[in-house]
């Protein structure tokens, strides 16, 4: 049989392990971080290997496992798999993209509003006492504003669905997105800068490269009304955190919805979970039971069809040019 390490099984994988059970030999970790090392001793004998975000399958770990055909990633992201030495070495890494974009979209949507209606400190007033009355606790309204999506993909245009009934303006900004596309999806696509200086709400939505990597800083969030907030459900180094601080305790922009962090998890200390005007939540926004069971029976599906060298759908495998180099193996 064939030999599959999952360091931490992800619930409700239990429920789904049948799918590996009758091909391979699982072994579930003991649901904590393992380090580098730890992961090379266990990928030595393996033919597989799935991890969520905590793991790092680092090039020292894919090079050790001579074995290896195939590495999963429970979830939509990729960036703690080495995805150029696992192409390097013909082996397919597969994951879930897409599937909790109505999980993340409708976070995001949640951060909008409890940032527009000023949900924690109506609640704080309340809890110490208050009722009604307090200025601050006067809101903002989305219906009839400007919305920006910054990264127009399958989470960013369930989200422009979802504000559909709104009677919003949308603006996106996807450079890799056909203009002709935008309309059909109900958003006007425009620079980066436009976007930030015409939009009430601006909401990330792109993922982490190089390119993306403070893709909103200083410079850039300078552009933003002084009555704008910023949501970001994507990913924490898209927005460059020191200048977000620096714009909020300056008051130039309303307030902010953050998911993600730079690092993660953040500083009990880090400025920004202690302002009034931010809204914060432990990189949860896919973390719904529906969305992590499509995610978890998609995951272990796809290994075991590689495993039995048959070819899973391509828009899962984030190297699809190895998948030729996929043979049928004898287990």
């Amino acid at each position: 049989m064939f030999r599959v390490f999952i360091p931490e099984l992800l619930p409700p994988a239990e429920e789904n392990l049948e799918i590996l059970d009758k091909i391979a030999q699982v072994k579930i970790g003991l649901s904590r971080p393992y380090t580098e090392v730890e992961l090379i001793r266990e990928v030595l004998e393996a033919d597989g290997i799935i991890v969520s975000s905590r793991e790092k399958v680092t090039r020292r770990v894919i090079e050790a496992g001579l074995k290896l055909r195939v590495i999963g990633r429970f979830g939509v992201g990729i960036e703690n798999v080495d995805l150029g030495t696992a192409t390097e070495r013909g082996i397919p890494v597969t994951y879930a993209p897409g599937i909790n974009a109505d999980a993340v979209s409708e976070h995001a949507l949640a951060l909008i509003f409890a940032l527009l209606r000023k949900l924690l400190r109506a609640t704080g007033h309340l809890k110490s006492g208050g009722w009604r009355g307090d200025r601050a606790l006067l809101g903002g309204e989305l219906m009839g504003s400007t919305v920006g999506i910054i990264g127009f993909g399958r989470i960013g245009q369930r989200l422009a669905t979802k504000l559909k009934g709104f009677e919003v303006r949308i603006l996106a900004y996807d450079p890799y997105l056909p203009k002709e596309k935008a309309p059909d999806l109900g958003a006007n696509l425009v620079s980066l800068e436009t976007l930030l200086k015409e939009s009430d709400i601006i909401s990330v939505h792109c993922a982490l490269t190089e390119e993306t990597r403070h893709l909103i800083g200083e410079r850039e969030l300078r552009l933003l009304k002084p009555t704008a907030y910023l949501v970001n459900t994507a990913r924490g180094p898209v927005i460059d955190e020191k200048a977000l601080q620096k714009a909020l305790i300056e008051g130039r922009l309303a307030g902010a919805g953050l998911d993600v962090f730079e690092e993660e998890p953040p500083k009990p200390d880090n400025p920004l979970l202690a302002m009034e005007n931010v809204v914060a939540t432990p990189h949860c926004g896919g973390s719904t039971w529906r969305a992590r069971e499509k995610s978890v029976r998609l995951v272990l599906g796809n290994v075991a069809k590689i495993l039995l060298g048959e070819l899973p759908s391509l828009e899962n495998i984030a190297n699809p040019a190895v998948l030729g180099k996929v043979t049928l193996h004898s287990s």
